[in-house]
């Protein structure tokens, strides 16, 4: 089975025939094989300019979390390092400086316990990061139980069924049993309770997650600890936390500051970044840090000679671009705390009040209101039976707005959801044009004599 197939999306199957325009002689070119001869670069960048103008407009998709805006000096510095590669740092001594600078403001900015020398990498996202977490929470277990001369066991991980997929992956790869705790009612993510519950002899770690793609909210991490805590007096088990902090972490310590989630919590053994969502990067650069060098085992970690420089190495992939860890950089340095922290509020404060103004439509209810992460979930009132929110979201499309219908996992697969994103770059005036759009749609939508749209079986929405 392809895993990307040549004719998705309906796409022709046959030859592209180049335009007169082109200066070109009538010819055939191949779309699924390599051409013979040489195109002229302008011909060839025309037929794929024009070919990817079917793409959604990118400031219009509040489904994606990954950066879509940055300021054109980034941009530039980005097409500067766009032929460096991260792992030859013998080579570029510079990147790789900005790289252990960036980890370093992390550490801080985390409460790391000694951010002078911190524990931490940068990865292709967050989750490669997840992954590696996953491993290191895997490897502690493993030596612990053989110091205690324990038989090796089948390892587990607690999290709850709102999780991204990487985890699911991760356990997957790596054998490893996902416990997955539903959701139930109005819990729509991992509760203190559930997790020390869930735990037991086998358990690597527990994934609390502060931002959920499902809806936006933070998972209780402070709680979450607190309840391991209480464990391990009552049984010994010494469960660590990894928070997937994949989008909050870069929020909460600029808006909410007063937020136990971080290093700050002992149990905290690791955290992991996107840079490329609300660190304001483009894809793909991720981040990974450790509490500190205990938490991260050092028969994970690989000295290679390279280039002629012995390097540390922790990661999944080897060579990888260079240009969006200079980007991470360029907006610590221009944007600095006040700058991220506006940057933020500012996208808070659209959520919040495209929330509030899509509530007072009438037939939708919200489940979030985009006041932790810039993001809310929301759904139709069980009054509407003339569409779903797979009606809605199929409407907006025609206007070109990129707004995701999904139903929740297990257990609340019953419930369907639309979900808003507010990134850097998306404004009041473009929440307002959003509204407009979305009123105008509803007399439409209502008179439909029934639903047009449901969802697949297992139908979810996983970024």
């Amino acid at each position: 089975m392809a895993l990307t197939h040549p004719r998705a999306h309906g796409r022709p199957a046959g030859d592209l025939a180049a335009a007169p325009l082109f200066g070109l002689e009538p010819r055939r070119i191949p779309r699924h094989e390599i051409p013979a001869g040489e195109l002229p670069p302008d011909v060839a960048y025309q037929i794929i300019h024009d070919e990817l103008m079917l793409d959604g407009n990118a400031r219009l998709n509040l489904a994606t979390f990954v950066s879509t805006w940055a300021e054109p000096h980034a941009d530039r510095l980005m097409a500067e390092c766009a032929d460096k590669n991260m792992i030859d740092k013998d080579e570029y001594p510079s990147t790789a400086e900005l790289e252990a600078r960036c980890v370093s403001m992390l550490a801080h900015l985390w409460h790391a316990p000694d951010p002078a020398s911190p524990v931490g990498c940068s990865t292709t996202g967050s989750s490669e990061a997840a992954m590696l977490g996953g491993l290191a929470l895997k490897r502690r277990w493993q030596r612990a139980r053989a110091a205690a001369g324990r038989a090796p066991g089948a390892p587990n991980l607690v999290m709850g069924a709102n999780v991204q997929v990487c985890w699911e992956k991760f356990a997957n790869y790596w054998d490893v049993e996902p416990r997955l705790v539903p959701l139930e009612g109005d819990r729509f993510h991992l509760s203190a309770a559930e997790a020390a519950r869930a735990c037991d002899e086998n358990t690597i770690g527990v994934v609390a997650v502060l931002g959920s793609t499902f809806d936006g909210s933070y998972e209780p991490v402070a709680d979450i600890c607190a309840a391991l805590d209480r464990l391990q007096e009552a049984t010994g088990l010494d469960v660590p936390v990894h928070v997937d902090g994949a989008s909050g972490a870069f929020v909460a310590p600029f808006l909410d500051p007063g937020l136990a989630w971080d290093f700050r919590l002992p149990r905290v053994a690791s955290i992991n970044a996107s840079g490329h969502k609300y660190g304001l990067v483009y894809p793909g650069v991720g981040w990974i840090l450790w509490r500190d060098a205990g938490a991260l085992p050092d028969d994970l970690i690989f000295w290679v000679s390279y280039l002629g420089d012995t390097m540390p190495t922790f990661a999944l992939n080897f060579s990888r671009p260079g240009a969006q860890v200079v980007m991470q950089y360029y907006n610590f340095l221009r944007l600095g705390f006040e700058g991220y922290r506006s940057v933020h509020q500012y996208c808070r404060d659209v959520a919040t009040r495209l929330a509030t103004e899509i509530a007072r439509l009438g037939p939708f209810e919200l489940l979030t209101a985009g006041d932790q992460l810039p993001v809310f979930a929301f759904t139709v009132r069980g009054g509407a039976r003339n569409f779903t929110v797979f009606d809605v979201s199929a409407a907006l499309r025609e206007r070109g707005w990129l707004v995701p219908a999904y139903t929740f996992p297990a257990n609340r697969q019953d419930l369907a959801a639309l979900r808003v994103v507010v990134k850097r770059g998306f404004s009041h005036d473009m929440a307002d044009m959003l509204i407009a759009d979305l009123r105008q749609q509803l007399p439409r939508l209502r008179g439909q004599p029934g639903p047009a749209r449901h969802a697949a079986a297992g139908t979810s929405f996983h970024h």
